[in-house]
């Protein structure tokens, strides 16, 4: 079976797309509605970064509005606010400010509306379950690769306990999830400000953030699968809009509303565009990254543990030379690049960065890595190997799709969730640990992979070879280890 290629656009840069009999397509329009743009230039918006304070947020607004742009959103928390305009000249006005840090678009092609693509079907076949075991649990060589069995015996998660999936939505009618969603923390962020209604939350093109959250939280009902923390609440926070472009004004609406709202973990499976890379030589792209790092800073202040995917591009973090795939919204250049250039969230203080592995336990052929820039691995899939015994669609991760539907997929989008529900497991055993003390309980309970020898080389083809450096303890293939959910839950096991 050939390997689908990885779409260059952020959301898929963290997720691989399924090939299946009945395969089940993820089909991408673009961004939602908006007002027109006007004709003098193209509707974009904009990070402006201010001090942190009333004054000072109350003054940018005034200032916005005087250049000739509007005020969607002012998070004073961390000064920070969202504007839009139509004025090609917007940015270089702003800037010349006293009140501004830093402003810079977050994106390069103008916001548009258009409808919704409708998902295709996909079907997984089952096999009559054994009492107690949920019906597709043979399909989940994942869980068994890191001890959910041996999790559970000990414990499902607490209610206490909010995850934030902060991706594309989720299915809060879906079998396996109704019981865990909570409306009440829930919105969507693809204005750049919080909307709470029931529908602006639900997934509308895409079944990414429902996958995601099947692998964290699906119920232990008798029904399809289960997740590894089956116990905890999940809250939908919606920063994936139709065309699958994660904009930075969507990305620092979630992370405030995570901690506004007092998540313990968020799972981030994407990187935020347009830029795979934002370089500080650039004003736009500095500017994104101020932005996101306050967002950033505040939630994990606030409590908040941020896990991401290290992404799908097969890139050494440590040694970045070239980005050619950005601005993945219009025309992609070949552009040099350096350690200045961060892919965000990942490569943020404090965020818990995921790599892949597949059945084998190895590094999956597509998974970045980098030295110091992985903290753990988890199972995402790797299609090039198939489980003798399992009809397990080569290796790919099985959980939740919209409409009642079970579907697999592979990535470090899906290896992210895995950390994830280990974290949600852990927060569950250890409630008196905050976001440094469950990130240090992650590294010490994960299972050390060394290396390989010499330059990894997998299928022999030369095109996905990588370099792993450092020791079996600390590396950058798997960080500290693959995670364990075993030991999570039962503390004895270390």
């Amino acid at each position: 079976m050939s390997v689908p290629p990885i779409r260059r656009r952020s959301l898929a840069a963290a997720s691989i797309a399924l090939a299946t009999a009945g395969a089940l397509a993820l089909p991408v329009t673009s961004a939602a509605a908006a007002p027109s743009a006007a004709a003098d230039g193209p509707l974009l918006s904009y990070v402006v970064n201010t001090r942190a304070n009333h004054g000072q947020t109350q003054k940018a607004e005034r200032e916005i509005r005087a250049a000739g742009g509007s005020v969607v959103a002012s998070y004073e928390q961390i000064g920070v606010l969202i504007a839009r305009s139509t004025d090609p000249g917007f940015a270089a006005r702003l800037r010349q400010s006293k009140t501004v840090d830093s402003v810079g678009a977050s994106r390069t092609a103008g916001i548009t509306a258009n409808a919704d693509d409708a998902v295709q079907d996909a079907t997984v076949p089952t096999a009559a379950p054994a009492d107690g075991v949920e019906p597709l649990w043979a399909n989940q060589w994942d869980m068994k690769q890191i001890g959910v069995d041996r999790a559970h015996r000990s414990t499902l998660g607490s209610r206490s306990v909010v995850v934030g999936v902060l991706d594309s939505g989720i299915d809060a009618t879906h079998e396996d999830l109704a019981a865990n969603v909570d409306p009440a923390l829930s919105a969507s962020c693809l204005s750049g400000r919080a909307d709470t209604a029931w529908q602006s939350w639900q997934p509308t093109a895409s079944d990414h953030g429902t996958h995601v959250a099947g692998t964290i939280a699906a119920a232990k009902n008798g029904k399809g699968i289960e997740g590894i923390a089956p116990g905890v609440r999940l809250a939908a926070v919606k920063v994936v809009d139709d065309g699958g472009f994660i904009y930075p004004e969507y990305a620092i609406c979630g992370f405030v509303w995570a901690a506004e709202h007092h998540f313990q973990v968020t799972n981030n499976s994407y990187f935020v565009d347009p830029w795979m890379f934002n370089c500080a030589n650039d004003p736009d792209q500095a500017a994104i990254t101020e932005g996101v790092r306050r967002a950033v800073d505040y939630s994990r202040r606030g409590g908040v543990l941020n896990v991401a995917a290290a992404g799908n591009e097969n890139i050494d973090l440590a040694h970045k030379t070239t980005d050619p795939s950005s601005p993945d919204d219009t025309t992609p250049v070949d552009r040099p690049i350096d350690a200045s250039c961060l892919n965000l969230p990942a490569e943020l203080p404090g965020v818990v960065t995921v790599s892949s592995v597949g059945v084998k336990g190895d590094k999956s052929y597509y998974s970045s890595y980098g030295l110091n820039k992985v903290t753990v691995a988890a199972p995402g899939g790797d299609a090039r190997y198939q489980l003798p015994d399992t009809p397990d669609r080569n290796g790919r991760i099985l959980s939740t799709v919209r409409g009642n539907r079970y579907a697999y997929m592979q990535g470090t989008s899906m290896a992210s969730p895995h950390v994830v529900g280990v974290l949600a497991l852990l927060a569950s055993t250890h409630p008196w640990a905050g976001p440094d003390e469950l990130r240090a309980l992650l590294v010490q309970e994960a299972d050390a992979h060394g290396c390989p020898p010499g330059v990894y080389n997998p299928g022999g083809t030369g095109v996905y070879t990588a370099t792993c450096e450092g020791s079996a303890a600390h590396n950058g293939f798997y960080g500290a280890g693959v995670v364990s959910a075993a030991k999570a839950a039962d503390p004895w096991l270390n």
